[in-house]
């Protein structure tokens, strides 16, 4: 559907050679371009929504002279995203004599497949990891269920898919198979930057403000993990699109004595690991924000700006205390101007916000941790892993000599927008940390939100859970352990069966 206004040229490198697609649609996906254009079939097509990886490609980008390799979601990228860099499919595996990469041959070995359906995402998410771990060395269960956990099958029960992931590193590499990185860097350096009105994509900040002031009604986009739904499930079309990923000065995590500044391009893999880095006990939480190839795509600025109500990095973000920098570019002064607010003053109803038509969200800025603070972040869901909340419950606090010296929660799934529950922390602040002091913010908290039913929980279930996770909070304050499934080891489980 593209034509001669809406379309520009696109370049990408894919087995170390530059390919060159002209009269590329600014909404075309990338899963689109490869099927239809390319005519790379073995990329399937499954949801449609990035749920169950059939779709999987692996992205290299150069990144200090060295190639990064990321699993993502082809159905609801955007292909001008992928300009200037590498991709490979199910189809660049194999050496030229038809000998299988190890990841493929690992597959068979361990009877991987069944329909097959799915097995092509599942090889470019266990390719992603080959190369990641320099050959698919030292790969436990642990590591290859978190990795593969955007992975959907139907048929074989994942464990010879996870027998897989654990012996592709012990196999040999054939000659034609591996990746010569040293030539794929290079070849990238050579690959020019896009050019185009269509799909806008500036690689400083203050161009990218430029281009939001000189076209307001663009598209603004990041890792289209939402965005790319627009396009699959409510076929909207966007004539203009400007992406910030491409900015470098948003691609960074800065350290400063008091906070963490992220920016607004950098991916939910890098945003959560430095919020991990900071609260260690995050991890599991950061691992369960949907799949990997969803958070190797999409960035924490994204997420923030979109302002679902069932986001899971709101919650968390709003208990720790986080600022939003908005900023635009000043004509008069010919100089970026900024002003920054607190995350949950961001939002003014259902994925509304305070942000003017020439803003762009920008950098989030996360207070470091304080001595004796405790962070926790609660998602319930339906399904473990790559599934979105039905509650989300995040609580920071200090206790000082039995007392509540600070408290902020933030919960997801109970109003129109990510909130704060400010009338639950008034009801602990100053208080005794006892059972008596739970109780009564256990009320406060049911009481101050009236969530919806919708196919993810019911009112009462979720006004229910509310106050459970405030009461599981307290126990786990006291000791309690074993009282959720991230404590649960194998074995746990193996002995409740």
């Amino acid at each position: 559907m593209s034509t001669d206004t809406s379309a520009q040229t696109l370049t990408f490198l894919r087995r170390g050679q530059a390919v060159t697609l002209d009269h590329v649609a600014p909404d075309r996906t990338l899963l689109e371009v490869l099927r239809e254009d390319l005519h790379c079939t073995g990329t399937k097509e499954g949801c449609g929504e990035g749920d169950c990886g059939a779709c999987t490609v692996v992205l290299g980008e150069a990144v200090g002279g060295q190639l990064e390799y990321k699993a993502i979601n082809s159905c609801i990228r955007l292909a001008h995203s992928v300009q200037g860099l590498a991709v490979w499919t199910a189809e660049d595996l194999a050496a030229p004599g038809g000998e299988l990469h190890p990841v493929q041959e690992a597959m068979v070995q361990c009877h991987g497949s069944q329909c097959g359906f799915c097995t092509p995402g599942f090889v470019m998410s266990l390719f992603g990891m080959y190369q990641n771990t320099k050959g698919g060395k030292g790969i436990d269960r642990t590591q290859a269920q978190v990795e593969l956990s955007g992975n959907l099958c139907r048929c074989t029960g994942y464990r010879p898919i996870l027998d897989a992931a654990r012996q592709m590193g012990s196999l040999p590499l054939p000659a034609g198979c591996g990746v010569n990185e040293a030539a794929t860097v290079a070849a990238l350096k050579k690959l020019q930057p896009a050019t185009g009105e269509h799909y806008l994509s500036p690689t400083t900040l203050p161009a990218l403000l430029q281009a939001r002031a000189a076209h307001p009604k663009a598209q603004v986009v990041a890792g289209c993990t939402d965005v790319g739904l627009w396009v699959t499930k409510m076929h909207k079309r966007f004539a203009q699109v400007l992406d910030v990923t491409t900015a470098q000065e948003l691609r960074r995590v800065e350290t400063y004595p008091h906070h963490i500044a992220i920016g607004a391009a950098v991916t939910l893999t890098d945003a959560y690991a430095a919020l991990v880095s900071e609260r260690p006990q995050l991890k599991a939480f950061a691992q369960r924000f949907a799949g990997l190839p969803v958070r190797n795509s999409g960035t924490l600025g994204g997420n923030v700006a979109n302002g679902s109500p069932i986001g899971d990095s709101m919650p968390l973000l709003i208990a720790l205390g986080a600022n939003v920098v908005l900023m635009r570019w000043d004509a008069k002064r010919k100089q970026i101007a900024h002003r920054e607010i607190r995350l949950e003053d961001l939002y003014t109803g259902y994925r509304q916000n305070v942000m003017k038509p020439d803003e762009l969200l920008c950098w989030i800025k996360v207070p470091r941790p304080v001595k004796g603070e405790t962070a926790t972040v609660y998602k319930i869901s339906k399904r473990f892993d790559d599934d979105i909340s039905a509650v989300c419950l995040a609580i920071r606090m200090t206790v000082e000599d039995g007392t509540v010296k600070a408290v902020s929660i933030g919960a997801g799934g109970v109003a129109a927008t990510p909130v704060r529950a400010r009338q639950t922390e008034a009801a602990l602040l100053g208080q005794p940390w006892t059972a008596d002091t739970v109780m009564a913010a256990t009320a406060a908290l049911r009481a101050e939100f009236q969530p919806i039913s919708d196919m993810r929980a019911s009112a009462g279930y979720r006004h229910t859970v509310l106050g459970n996770l405030l009461q599981r909070f307290w126990l786990e304050s006291q000791g309690l352990q074993r009282i959720n499934l991230e404590s649960l080891t194998a074995s746990d489980l193996e002995a409740v069966a």
